[in-house]
């Protein structure tokens, strides 16, 4: 059986897969002919989630429509898990008792690829008055159009020059596709990030009126273009919160579709290094909250469980969630997981030391400055993630994708927490015992040397470089290798950890716990251990 528009017909109650409850080829049809949501972004969080909520719209008969995706970073995604199956994806959510439930998902249902060719193809979506939406899941690294020195990339540049033809970056891509639109009547519009990073759609609105500026400057555009790009009225840019937990696709899954039936469930690993596959892997719970501006109408997401809300209930949400309730813990895990081998989150989450260190952090030290959104209570949060998410043994993430880009990380996971300290009256910075514990243990590992003293990988880090050079001279097995202030001018980085952790007499603490982690074999364990 194969995963496509024909063969899912013939699925019947015998096969442990739940298929669509619509026509999907007709939802395609509606799409073509008055488009509502067009998103960038093909990879796994936006199938696993925005592909499920879209369904339950559509069953639940609140839409007619699909959703359209481009990619515009990895365009062989589409060529290996999109069009070889008809734009469908099966979903498995992983129970953390072992239950498996699989569902195929119809709702996207055409799939391009953002590149020069298929430019007009996208514009014509664009132009037509029914699109509501252009969402996005391109990560942080999308949205920026400077290179970590604070200037333009030399393909921005290009962009500013060049104007609507032949964009390069995705940002400029869209402005252009806004023109168009601007040129056809300027109907209104939302431009959504789905991206796990604060203030999500402000990146947004300050790239696309960046561009939007250079080109009238340059006088490429007409200048009433940048009017109709700040007006929120026109162009609105809401922020928004989302959470769920995707990792890359599991062999264990696609052994289990494969007896249930289904062929070439292979996961691929692309030449860009995306994970992918036929199917996504996914955990059960899931969070999107999102501000209300859609000034041309949206789907009833509230329907499928979306929060729709306001600025400052969304703010606090997303503050919750990355500063304190779950992005410090999982950071935590990754560092300490890949120091002491561990396969998965859930290996890293069951460790005796490990755990009593996330819920020190979360419950002892984090959640003192935490704000509630009402929404969601901060302490039920935390509990979920401790006691469900990160100990579901179906979930098969691993510490080493955690660990990616930690220093474009640390300032909001943790050093938001810090900066809450120093603001209140009642609470001393210098009591914060376990936040210093890890940030300690993230130099540790940028030795890339495991506990056991044999040599590992580091993930990938815009900062690597520059981090190793500056912990090139410590030694396993040689605390005395360390100098005391040898790491100041890193500690004392705003950029990096959101506060001067020399200024403010932090940095001690985390030098001493660092010198503890050189002493050899075991030494990150027992210094874990004596201190928990």
């Amino acid at each position: 059986m194969k995963l496509n528009l024909q063969d899912i017909k013939n699925i019947d109650g015998s096969v442990n897969v739940i298929t669509p409850k619509y026509d999907v080829e007709k939802i395609k049809e509606n799409t073509e002919k008055a488009p509502k949501w067009l998103h960038f972004g093909a990879g796994n969080i936006f199938r696993a989630y925005m592909g499920k909520v879209q369904q339950v719209l559509i069953e639940k008969g609140f839409e007619d429509t699909g959703i359209i995706v481009a990619e515009s970073f990895d365009t062989e995604i589409i060529d290996k898990v999109y069009t070889p199956f008809d734009n469908l994806t099966i979903l498995t959510t992983l129970d953390k008792n072992g239950e498996f439930k699989n569902e195929i998902l119809g709702s996207i249902v055409k799939s391009i690829k953002a590149t020069g060719e298929n430019f007009q193809e996208l514009k014509k979506i664009v132009d037509m008055d029914s699109l509501q939406m252009i969402s996005f899941t391109i990560t942080e690294k999308g949205y920026n159009l400077k290179d970590t020195a604070g200037n333009y990339f030399a393909f921005i540049e290009e962009d500013f020059k060049n104007g609507f033809e032949n964009p390069k970056h995705v940002m400029s891509l869209v402005a252009s596709l806004l023109y168009s639109r601007f040129e056809k009547g300027g109907q209104p519009i939302s431009l959504v990030s789905m991206d796990n990073c604060a203030g999500n759609g402000d990146k947004i609105r300050e790239a696309i009126l960046t561009i939007g500026q250079k080109w009238v400057e340059n006088g490429l555009v007409k200048k009433e273009f940048l009017d109709y790009l700040s007006d929120e009225n026109k162009v609105a840019y809401p922020v928004t919160m989302i959470d769920k937990i995707t990792p890359r696709p599991a062999e264990e899954i696609k052994v289990s579709l494969e007896k249930l039936g289904f062929e070439n469930m292979d996961p691929v690993i692309t030449s860009r290094n995306s994970f992918v596959a036929p199917f996504v892997n996914a955990e059960i719970p899931e969070y999107f909250i999102v501000e209300d501006k859609f000034p041309n109408g949206r789907p009833a997401l509230t329907e499928a469980g979306v929060y729709i809300t306001d600025r400052e209930t969304v703010e606090k949400t997303e503050k919750m969630k990355v500063t304190t309730c779950l992005n410090p813990l999982h950071t935590t895990l990754a560092i300490f997981g890949c120091l002491l081998n561990k396969k998965s989150i859930y290996d890293t989450a069951s460790d005796e030391d490990l755990n009593k260190l996330i819920k020190e952090i979360g419950y002892n030290e984090a959640l003192k400055v935490v704000e509630s959104p009402k929404i969601i209570d901060p302490k039920a949060f935390i509990d979920e993630v401790i006691e469900e998410r990160f100990l579901n043994p179906y979930i098969p993430d691993q510490p080493e994708r955690i660990a990616t880009d930690t220093s474009q990380k640390i300032a909001i996971r943790f050093g938001e927490t810090i900066k809450s300290y120093m603001k209140d009256e009642n609470l001393d910075v210098k009591s914060l015992r376990y936040i210093p514990l890890v940030l300690a243990g993230w130099f540790r590992y940028l030795m890339g040397v495991d506990d056991n003293g044999m040599e590992r990988s580091i993930s990938n880090d815009p900062m690597l470089p520059m981090l190793k050079e500056k912990v090139a001279g410590l030694q396993f097995g040689k605390p005395e290798s360390y100098r005391k202030g040898q790491l100041d001018d890193v500690l004392s980085n705003e950029r990096i950890f959101g506060v001067n952790l020399v200024e403010i007499g932090l940095s001690g603490l985390v030098e001493d716990y660092l010198v503890e982690m050189l002493a050899g074999k075991d030494a990150v364990r027992n210094t874990l251990h004596k201190y928990l």
